[in-house]
Order: structure tokens, then sequence, then C-alpha cells
């Protein structure tokens, strides 16, 4: 497809080049507002002004109070939630503007409460261990099996996640993350069979998923395979504004009163008409052009790993893997995942993570053939440059370890602590949450044992450039610990 396939609609209106509007309320409504002489005495307090402090603000148009028929109001987030509800198949649809973090949040506070067990993969984002804190949660963490080719996480097996419900019969809900960080994922339908068996939600962290279900080389949308609640980031993979986000709910065994309750708690009062309008854009572009859109990027990508292994550089591929994904593994060929984004950074060209051993390019519906092509040549070529001694896989810090919890997340979150040197934080209690970022898994969760081998992942993670996030002292030179 041409990077100009639907410019002609262009010139028919700048605001809406795919003509979305008539089908997009909130979209229809932002566009209203942005072109019309408006003399607001509300918030926001730049009054819609770019001459004080520059074009940031342009744009920026809020949620009115009221019932306002032609401007972005309470009446308008719900035809749009419900449209969506509607594309999707599911009962209930919210639109967040705090991202899919804080609608994760509400997601874990809608299916258990203090004391609660809640089964929960050890993939998931750091977002819903938050949001166990909040909810004052039992967690029982089940590990994915990890691929020893690659030393990254595949799948979490049903028979794991059975056993683990036997052990656990009075456990709420199980919380999953699909599809991984990097693409991989497990059998929904039996993961949600095993959950429905013991009358309880499956609730899945699809932030990566938005595009899922729109053509039929991808997998489907997890609502459609039997999961609870999907809660989805609007702006990773579809082309919303950052910090979009959506929940979708089917009522069968979640309390959609109480999901409606707890994401209104997480969600400011003061949302972004211009997120809230761009979810609606997206899913009305999707809903139109979705297939067209998506398919010659899914074929680029594809011919773009087929190229890299052709040149001796490994990428994670396969029927399990969300075909848009390009994770690219560097141990085999010896280079530095470091200095190919260095020299890639130094074009202009970021990178969605980079660390020694792997890089992943982030690829979308709004990127061209000719871009991912061109992208995928510079890295060939890259590689080949710093190629070395091969170097033995590792698995990634995150999935390394074993986690010994000690007490619960709210409990040491806001117990008392003290800070002590890293070698005397073995065999103590972390009071923090640290994660190698991204992915944001984390490694420590407050009220864990800090383990040699928890020790020795986040020192190798460190060491091979990744970014330990969320913790005071990212050098790990100290650790905060709960007070003996």
């Amino acid at each position: 497809m041409s990077e100009h396939a639907f410019g002609a609609a262009t010139l028919l209106d700048p605001n809406d080049p795919m003509g979305l509007r008539s089908s997009a309320p909130l979209l229809d409504a932002w566009i209203r507002d942005i072109t019309s002489e408006r003399y607001p005495f509300q918030i926001p307090g730049h009054k819609g002004r770019t001459d004080l402090t520059g074009p940031v603000v342009d744009g920026d148009i809020p949620v009115l109070p009221g019932n306002h028929p032609n401007r972005i109001s309470p009446s308008l987030i719900l035809e749009a939630e419900a449209l969506a509800a509607r594309l999707w198949g599911a009962d209930l649809c919210r639109f967040g503007v705090n991202g899919s973090t804080g609608t994760n949040h509400a997601a874990v506070m809608a299916v258990a409460g203090p004391g609660d067990k809640v089964i929960v993969s050890r993939t998931l984002h750091k977002s819903v261990l938050v949001g166990m804190v909040y909810a004052g949660v039992v967690p029982v963490w089940v590990r994915p099996e990890i691929n020893p080719a690659t030393g990254l996480p595949e799948y979490l097996r049903s028979t794991r996640l059975r056993e683990t419900l036997e052990e656990h019969p009075d456990a709420k809900a199980v919380l999953i993350g699909e599809p991984s960080y990097v693409g991989t994922m497990s059998n929904i339908p039996r993961l949600s069979a095993a959950c429905h068996d013991f009358g309880i939600p499956l609730v899945v962290d699809a932030a990566w998923a938005a595009h899922f279900g729109f053509h039929p080389d991808l997998p489907k949308n997890p609502l459609d395979e039997g999961a609870d609640i999907v809660v989805t980031s609007a702006h990773k993979t579809l082309p919303s504004y950052s910090q979009a986000s959506f929940v979708l709910a089917k009522g069968e065994f979640v309390d959609l009163p109480r999901l409606n309750k707890t994401f209104d708690s997480t969600q400011t009062t003061s949302m972004s008409g211009r997120i809230l309008a761009s979810i609606d854009a997206a899913r009305a572009l999707m809903q139109r052009h979705g297939h067209e859109l998506l398919a010659p990027v899914i074929e680029a990508t594809a011919k773009g790993r087929q190229a890299l292994r052709a040149a001796g550089i490994p990428v994670i591929d396969g029927e399990y893997i969300d075909p848009l994904k390009m994770v690219i593994l560097l141990s085999e060929t010896g280079a530095d995942g470091n200095l190919v984004e260095a020299d890639l950074l130094a074009a202009n060209i970021d990178l969605e993570m980079a660390n020694k051993d792997v890089i992943i390019p982030m690829i979308t519906l709004a990127d061209t053939p000719q871009r991912i092509e061109t992208l995928v040549t510079r890295i060939i070529a890259l590689v080949e440059k710093y190629r070395g001694e091969p170097r033995p896989i590792k698995i990634a810090a995150a999935f390394a370890i074993e986690p010994e919890v000690v007490t619960t997340p709210r409990e040491a979150f806001f117990a008392p602590y003290e800070v002590v040197a890293a070698e005397d934080a073995v065999g103590r209690v972390s009071a923090e949450l640290i994660c190698p970022y991204p992915p944001g898994v984390p490694v420590l969760s407050p009220g864990e044992r800090i383990t040699q081998s928890a020790m020795n992942a986040l020192l190798d993670a460190r060491d091979s450039g990744t970014r330990i996030a969320f913790v005071d002292d990212r050098t790990l030179a100290t650790f905060k610990v709960l007070k003996d």
C-alpha cells in the first residue's frame, strides 16, 4: 500500500482524512470544537490559546459537564463506548485516559478484594501488581514456559493453571498477560475453560493486542476466545493518542456494576477529550479499514523476519506469535544490541526495546512496507558491523527466578523499611517493585525475599544495558527492605 493511499481524502477534510466523523461521535464533536469559534469560561486554563505556551496545548478539548449533544460530553462518551462494545462483542466497554495502567488497577479491584487470592501469571506488567496493592489481594504466582532457545517466555500451560486452581480453589480470578511483551501467546480458550470450570473470571492484560481480530492472519481478540475482562492499550498498536486505553467485559463471571465503579475510581475527573476522541476514531478506522490497512504490514513483517533469518539473525517466529511482532535475537550473532540501537538513534530511528541480546522495533498499521524493508536492511547491516563470538543464551531477568512471597504486596508497600547495601540485601524482604524495563515484568515485588538468584539476575540485566525501573536506586548499590 502506498504511504499516501488515502491521500485524496485528506483534501476533503484535513481533520478527518479517512472520513470517520459520521460513525465516530467523539471524533465528530472534537473536530466541531477545534474548528469553531469558542469562548470557554471553564478549564483547562489555557482556554485554547496557543500564543501563551505554544502549540503544545492545541486541540486540548475538555469533557464538558452535562449532556451537550454537540460537544464532548458524558452522553457522547456513552454512545462511543456502546459502539465499541458492539464491535468487540462485549457487554461493557469503557474508554480510559490513564493508559492500560489505570485500567489494570480497575480490573484487579473489580474481581477481588482485601485478603482474596488471585492467580497471576508472572509475565504481567507492574501495573497489575500495583492494582493488587490497591485491592489488598494475595497473589498466587504461576510461571509460563520458557523457551531455552530464546530465554524468553512462551505460554502458560492450561494443565499448570488447572493444577494451581485445584491447589487454591478459593481463588477469585486468574490474571494473565496475552500476548506477552515479545508477542508469544497462550491458548486462551483452554485457560478460560479452566477458569470457568471453577466459576471464576479470566482477566487478560492485552495491552499489545488492540489490532487482534481485524485480519484473518491475526489472532482473535481475547474476548472472542473466552476471556471475561480484556484490558487494551489503544495507543500501542492503533493510531490513538498516548494514554488511550479501553476495557472490554462480559457479564457472566464479572460483576459489571462493580467494574464500572472501580473503573471510575481509577480515572481522572478531568478526562482529555482529545484522547477519548482518538479511541473513538481508532475504533471507527478498524471497523471500516482494519483489514486493508493491516494486510500489507503483516506481509512486510513476515518478509522482514525471513530476511533476518536469511542473514543469519534469529527471530522469534511460529504459530503462537503475534504476526506484527519482530523480536530480533542477537546472542547467536555476538552483536551487542546496545551498539545497534546507538547507531539507529544516530539516524533518528527509535526502537521499542534494546538490550545486549534482544532488539524489538515496534511495527503497527501506521508503518509501510517500504519503511519496514528499509529498517530491516539497516538492522542486518548493523548486526554484521558488530558481529562477534556467539554468546550463551540467557533467560531474561524477569523470568529467571522463582518468587519467594513472604508477605502480601499491600502489607509490604505500606510497611516500615530501611535502606541497606546490596551485599546486605540478600535474604531480606523487598519493600520495592524492581523491574528491568522494558518489558516491565517484576523481578522482585514488594513482600518477596531477595534471593541470591534474584540479585544476580538484576545485576546481570543492569550490566547488559537494561534500564532498571521503579526502584529508588537504579544503580542497585542499595535496596529498600522491610525492617526486621
